[in-house]
């Protein structure tokens, strides 16, 4: 069968028509051919916009399909669809939360545990999570405080620190750079005399270095006569001579020889002590009488007196 202009031209603009709303349905993220839940929510200002994201746990189950103000409860009635596989409770609740800083919006889905499932169409309760934004915006009143006051004491340490600088007096930063500087030429005026010095005494120096190492080297051979020395021949010696004073010590005193009979015989001793005083007796006379003992100096023999003595 031949289909005549006016048929071919009439499928044509159904078909542009029908391509034509697929399109704007499909911008809009809405599908012809998939039957999808609608639901929707409320809040008290509107952040969407039509095509928003609906998400679970972070994943895309949706679009906003429709936003209308209510102008009774003074509410933004916001109405969404969602895969149909998704069942939702009827406890669930909608959060509209921000995407990133950028000031983008969506809303997320928190399933609840009820065991009575939402139909097409219905209500879910809604709630709002502050984003970056909003507490920076909220907070800002305070976050201006705390500048205002941080760069008040930063104000004041700058001036604190002008004043330093300028100050003109002995405790000033100017007089003490002052002294560090001529302390530090005086060491550099010190650093070049010393350089002076050793450049002046360089050949008494290479000499003193010389004897030193001379003297090492002779410490050195030293150390090596008194480490090749056979100390071992000594220590014997030594102790052989420790061992035979040993031997005289005991003979000593077990009372043999003539110094153990003087240390052990009491009748040596007595004997010893007896002639020690008489001795003693006999030189007190001959310093009281001495002509009695010397017939050079009397003619006349004094008789021996028992009272001189005692005397």
């Amino acid at each position: 069968m031949k289909l005549s202009k006016e048929v071919k031209t009439a499928i044509l603009v159904i078909s542009g028509i029908f391509l034509a709303i697929y399109g704007f349905n499909y911008l809009k993220g809405e599908s012809l051919f998939t039957q999808e839940s609608s639901y929707y929510t409320e809040f008290d200002y509107n952040a969407l916009s039509t095509s928003s994201s609906v998400t679970i746990k972070g994943n895309a189950v949706g679009k906003v399909s429709d936003i209308q103000y209510d102008f009774k409860t003074g509410k933004t009635k916001v109405f969404f669809s969602v895969n149909p596989e998704l069942k939702l409770s009827k406890n669930s609740k909608v959060r509209l939360y921000e995407t990133g800083l950028m000031g983008g919006n969506a809303l997320a889905i928190i399933k609840g545990d009820a065991t009575e499932l939402a139909k097409n169409g219905d209500y879910l309760e809604s709630e709002i999570q502050p984003g970056l934004i909003s507490s920076l915006k909220s907070n800002f009143s305070g976050l201006s405080s705390n500048l205002d006051s941080t760069l008040r004491s930063a104000d004041t340490l700058l001036v604190s620190l002008n004043t330093m600088v300028t100050d003109e007096s002995s405790d000033g930063l100017k007089a003490t750079i002052a002294e560090l500087n001529s302390a530090l030429k005086a060491f550099k005026d010190l650093a070049a005399s010393a350089q002076v010095m050793l450049e002046g005494n360089d050949d008494k120096l290479s000499k003193i270095i010389d004897n030193f190492n001379t003297t090492s080297e002779n410490l050195a051979v030293l150390s090596n006569d008194i480490k090749d020395v056979e100390f071992s021949n000594t220590v014997a010696k030594l102790d052989e001579t420790l061992n035979t004073f040993n031997a005289i010590l005991v003979d000593m005193e077990q009372g043999n020889g003539s110094m153990g009979k003087l240390l052990k015989d009491e009748a040596l001793y007595n004997n010893l002590e007896g002639a020690t005083k008489e001795l003693e007796e006999l030189l007190r006379d001959i310093k009281l009488h001495p002509k009695r003992y010397f017939r050079i100096l009397s003619k006349k023999e004094i008789p021996y007196s028992g009272d001189a003595q005692s005397n």
